[in-house]
């Protein structure tokens, strides 16, 4: 089960989700737990996944590797189990720095940074503890440190859902998948 509740995948699964599905196991070695956990219901289940790829995946003036590091900066402050195992593990692999991968989970201030990911973090880590303090001198920070207008807007949406399937994550008792644990290590 990947979480404490009792939602069963829909059985069988719809061939464009059994696509999805195989292909994650091909590429990843395993169906991530959020994944199954949302396929109880089926748009559910593509209204996450669409959204999540938007969001991680698309063409964006950050680097997939900043993306998930603004994942695991949001999830720690939010303690969220799931998503610092899974998207340290992303870090990790894509930095191709386990250290790194560590740091970020633990204390992203620790971390060799730049001052562009300094600015961009703080910003994800300010809106996700007092959004509401957020001002035209936080969003002028990020421009100052290289950052777009459109990039602020990925800043702020990657936070954003972060925040979301945190509290989802932490609310369901969702577990990641023990692979996590050991790749990229």
């Amino acid at each position: 089960m990947p979480t404490a509740l009792d939602l069963p995948m829909v059985d069988p699964l719809p061939e464009d989700t059994q696509k999805y599905f195989d292909i994650c196991q091909d590429k990843l070695g395993m169906i991530p737990n959020v994944l199954q956990a949302y396929a109880f219901d089926i748009a559910k289940l593509n209204s996450f996944t669409m959204l999540y790829n938007e969001l991680m995946l698309a063409d964006s003036g950050l680097s997939k590797l900043e993306r998930e590091m603004i994942a695991v900066a949001v999830s720690a402050v939010n303690r969220c189990y799931y998503c610092l195992t899974a998207h340290g593990q992303a870090v990790r692999a894509l930095s191709g720095d386990p250290i790194l991968g560590e740091q970020m989970v633990m204390n992203w201030r620790v971390a060799d940074l730049s001052p562009r990911h300094h600015a961009m973090l703080g910003f994800a880590e300010k809106m996700t503890k007092a959004s509401f303090e957020i001002t035209e001198e936080d969003r002028q920070a990020l421009r100052d440190a290289g950052f777009s207008d459109r990039d602020i807007w990925d800043i702020a949406n990657v936070a954003g859902f972060f925040n979301m399937t945190n509290r989802v994550a932490s609310a369901t008792d969702m577990r990641p998948n023990p692979e996590y644990h050991s790749q990229s290590r």
